[in-house]
């Protein structure tokens, strides 16, 4: 198809402001293949490189589809996961849909009430917002979700393999599924993503109860094939300017960063809140112009990174996983990354922020302020050089969302027939038969009540979740207990308590928004902390319920090979060059290009290093109880013994767990972590994490694999 022959596919209006407007000659591949499908009413996966235009490819048809078959009210809707992607896309939206003579909104948790009952009164065509914001419009009783999602017809998410991953998409999953029935018809899913690895699986899981029913298409015009956990690569590695740094230290950091680059628009991207904080202050000390973005800052706070994006140029923005997404920024010039990334699809995103502009390439620059964190970003670095990225995959088993939804459901009916709940979710796998023991488990603790053959909401639940109108029940994630930070009236963000409980030799001091605070009162009662601007001295620290960051099997053996000599195909200071140099002899009696080792150093400390990744390595010391020292923790890169194994004792264990695989042991802190918990059965919250936990095909590899045993390793 020409690209003349694209835009006569589409409204006549739009074409005409896309041309004459926009100023655009031609659509983009991607927003040229994705018109057929589209206005089809197909669900689709556009795959395009960050700021690849997936946006338009997406809503240009839909609007044309909304005019010709003459959609009433909210049409469509617009998922992200986050609200500041909303407010920078929001802009732009309803400019497209003004051309064509329909309306855009916001609907989430920063909107004012008074704009809300705008958005009631007068429906948009589309709605931007987020699953919890979706989620509390259709239990509240404010929202008559009825009228209001009675005409819709698509449903797009953006940056949709950002919820596949974790339980905020089994809970989008389970709100489309509620949307549709409410809307009487199927709704047409369309997903945004950068790069992934398994394309076509990520559409099966979008298109949730649909599968294998609907029409569906990945369209991915230019993007190259990729590799996966499953795979080999077999692109070469994709363009950028990549430099290896290690400087030891965040202040060495902040140093790097302020004598690079000077006059240029540079976004830092941090591991997490309280690094964010720590270079931010350190950055200010030398006298460059400051940003920071995360999740516990003010939404003000926030605000003014993201404003700098668009319109500062010689700054610094600092930020964790929040800027990551497709929130546009401007005329960057440098992204520079502290450590590493949990995954190359994050790196993948993040170096997608540069090269936008004519006769620039995209680059990044690593500054490694650990040990680990160097040999992580020299491994994340092998791994994207031959092509791979992780396979996006939906966590197992999602019990404790399912009781969250029959709950929800409840709010949202009032009451629901007790044979007839599984109706409002399709045949979508998690809600079949599985979920029987736990809708008894409900009723049976009183978080549901029975009558006349209908389900309500029960005594337990209102007292478990009925705080502030059930709002802790439209979430999927925890959020940990914070105290909101003011100067005089202006907020600035939120703290751990445990910096306001620790015991302190002399002022008590917060550092937020890269600044350091002076606490002069504290309001136990509201939780809430008064403060004034201090010189230095303030500490940042956060504490997070969810599972800790593991690394994958890939990634861990990508570390195997760098420290088996293999280097990443980028630039490496003298500096990096001296560090990889260390870490090879550091490492040299744990690596061994024949296979795995075994270590002896004293008499306590036998280690496995099987170089399999967390999740395998938990299958493996739950699989070999004979042979591996108990209630030890898991590590990426070993597996812990007992003293007194044997190469003998040894090959009995591996041979007996050959038989079948055991899955590894929930911690009570993870069941803890794991929200809704509490509104299952112990046995199923647990089975519901050692599935999670479990990586039984890594596992199966670590065992095949010839293993030495090296007695003393100590020199």
């Amino acid at each position: 198809m020409s690209a003349s022959e694209a835009l006569d596919l589409l409204d006549p209006i739009l074409t005409h402001h896309i041309v004459n407007t926009l100023g655009w000659r031609s659509l983009r591949p991607l927003q040229e293949e994705a018109i057929g499908p589209l206005l089809a009413g197909h669900d689709a996966v556009l795959l395009a490189p960050t700021a690849g235009g997936k946006t338009e490819a997406a809503v240009f048809p839909l609007l044309s589809r909304a005019q010709r078959q003459g959609w009433k009210g909210t049409g469509i809707v617009y998922v992200t996961p986050l609200k500041a992607l909303l407010n920078n896309l929001h802009p732009r939206l309803e400019t497209y849909a003004s051309w064509v003579g329909r309306t855009a909104e916001l609907w989430h948790g920063d909107i004012a009430s008074s704009r809300r009952r705008r958005v009631l009164a007068q429906r948009p065509d589309v709605l931007l917002t987020t699953p919890e914001s979706l989620e509390a419009m259709l239990v509240s009783t404010h929202v008559d979700h009825r009228t209001f999602f009675s005409g819709l017809h698509s449903v797009v998410v953006d940056e949709v393999h950002t919820f596949a991953g974790d339980d905020r998409g089994w809970h989008l999953l389970a709100v489309l599924e509620r949307l549709q029935r409410i809307a009487g018809r199927p709704l047409q899913r369309v997903g945004l993503s950068a790069t992934v690895g398994n394309p076509q699986e990520l559409l099966g899981w979008l298109q949730g109860s649909g599968a294998g029913k609907r029409s569906g298409t990945v369209v991915s015009p230019g993007v190259p094939l990729l590799a996966t956990e499953a795979g080999n690569a077999s692109a070469g590695p994709p363009p950028g300017d990549i430099e290896l740094d290690y400087v030891g230290s965040v202040p060495n950091a902040a140093t790097v960063i302020a004598a690079l680059h000077r006059g240029e628009k540079r976004l830092v991207f941090c591991e997490s809140r309280r690094t964010v904080e720590e270079l931010g202050e350190q950055l200010r000390l030398r006298g460059v112009t400051t940003f920071l973005s995360h999740a516990s800052l003010s939404a003000d706070e926030r605000r003014r990174a993201e404003q700098a994006f668009a319109e500062a140029r010689d700054c610094v923005i600092v930020s964790t996983s929040t800027l990551e997404l497709g929130i546009d920024v401007g005329d960057l010039d440098r992204v520079i990354q502290l450590d590493a990334p949990a995954t190359v699809a994050s790196f993948l995103q993040r170096l997608g922020r540069t090269g936008r502009r004519p006769g620039t390439r995209r680059n990044c620059l690593f500054l490694a302020v650990h040990d680990a964190g160097f040999l992580a970003a020299a491994a994340l670095l092998l791994a994207w050089s031959r092509g791979w990225v992780e396979p996006v995959t939906a966590p197992a088993d999602p019990r404790h969302l399912v009781a969250q939804q029959i709950l929800a459901l409840c709010l949202q009916e009032h009451r629901v027939g007790e044979n007839l709940w599984p109706e409002w979710w399709g045949g979508l796998e998690p809600f079949g038969k599985a979920a029987v023991p736990v809708i008894q488990h409900l009723a049976e603790q009183g978080y549901l009540d029975r009558d006349g053959g209908t389900l309500f909401i029960g005594p337990e639940a209102e007292r478990r979740f009925g705080h502030r109108h059930f709002m802790n029940l439209t979430a999927s994630f925890t959020a940990p207990p914070e105290f909101t930070v003011f100067n005089g009236r202006t907020e600035i963000g939120r703290t751990d308590p445990d910096l306001l409980t620790e015991e302190v030799e002399g002022p008590r001091k917060l550092l937020l928004a890269g600044r350091s605070w002076l606490v002069t009162y504290i309001d136990w009662r509201r939780r809430r902390c008064f403060v004034e601007p201090a010189d230095e001295g303030g500490r940042a620290k956060w504490s997070g319920f969810g599972p800790d960051r593991v690394r994958s099997r890939t990634l861990t053996r990508a570390v195997r090979e760098i420290l088996l000599g293999v280097d990443p195909p980028v630039v490496l200071t003298r500096r990096a060059q001296a560090k990889l140099a260390e870490a090879r002899d550091t490492h040299r009696d744990v690596v061994h290009p024949a296979g795995n080792v075994i270590t002896r150093r004293g008499d306590s400390d036998v280690r496995w290093w099987t170089w399999s990744g967390h999740r395998a390595n938990a299958t493996l010391a739950a699989s070999l109880p004979s042979v591996v020292l108990r209630h030890r923790h898991v590590d990426d890169r070993f597996v812990r013994l007992r003293d007194d194994v044997t190469p003998r004792t040894w090959r009995t264990a591996v041979a007996d767990a050959g038989s079948g695989l055991t899955l590894p042991e929930a911690d009570v802190h993870a069941v803890k972590g794991l929200k809704f918990a509490e509104a299952l059965p112990p046995r199923l919250s647990e089975a519901t994490l050692a599935a999670r936990m479990a990586d039984l095909e890594g596992a199966r590899a670590s065992l095949t694999e010839p293993v030495r045993f090296l007695t003393d390793t100590t020199g």
